[in-house]
């Protein structure tokens, strides 16, 4: 990925979002980019399971998991699972776990924290709609842009 976060607001400043400061960097990849795919859930990763399960073309999964610092919504398996499936990234509004093997693989991950505690499995969660923490509305097919200093979104494409 040829770009940096920092030249993006410098360009287009008045056309991006800036993510609030707070999200640390779990994947093998410090750079990553692409058109936003949306989940919001609670404590629940049976939906991030099933959209990861799909043909990512590029895209960035970004999971509303409320803030919850009680279970990971990402783990290994799931990492694996995106990676083969051709997504580019995932930023989650939640946990992870399995860091030390999500730092080896070809993935963008931002998250919270991490959890040892695996999330339940009910089935609950919504696809495909605006989502928002951190100071920014994340919208299906908006461009996200992730790098060493920061997580920006814009309505098109950048770069």
């Amino acid at each position: 990925m040829d770009f940096l976060t920092t030249d993006l607001c410098d360009e287009f400043g008045d056309r991006v979002q800036i993510l609030s400061p707070g999200f640390r960097a779990y994947g093998g990849l410090p750079r990553f980019a692409g058109p936003i795919a949306t989940l919001k859930l609670f404590e629940d990763n049976s939906k991030v399971r099933e959209i990861l399960g799909e043909p990512g073309r590029g895209r960035v999964l970004v999971v509303d998991g409320g803030g919850s610092l009680r279970c990971a919504l990402v783990g290994d398996q799931l990492g694996d699972l995106a990676v083969r499936n051709g997504w580019n990234g995932i930023i989650v509004y939640g946990c992870i776990r399995d860091s030390v093997a999500l730092g080896k693989l070809p993935l963008g991950i931002r998250a919270l924290d991490t959890h040892p505690l695996k999330s339940v499995k009910k089935d609950i969660g919504e696809r495909e709609l605006p989502v928002v923490f951190g100071g920014v509305a994340f919208r299906p097919g908006e461009w996200l842009y992730a790098d060493e200093d920061g997580v920006i979104v814009s309505p098109e494409p950048l770069v």
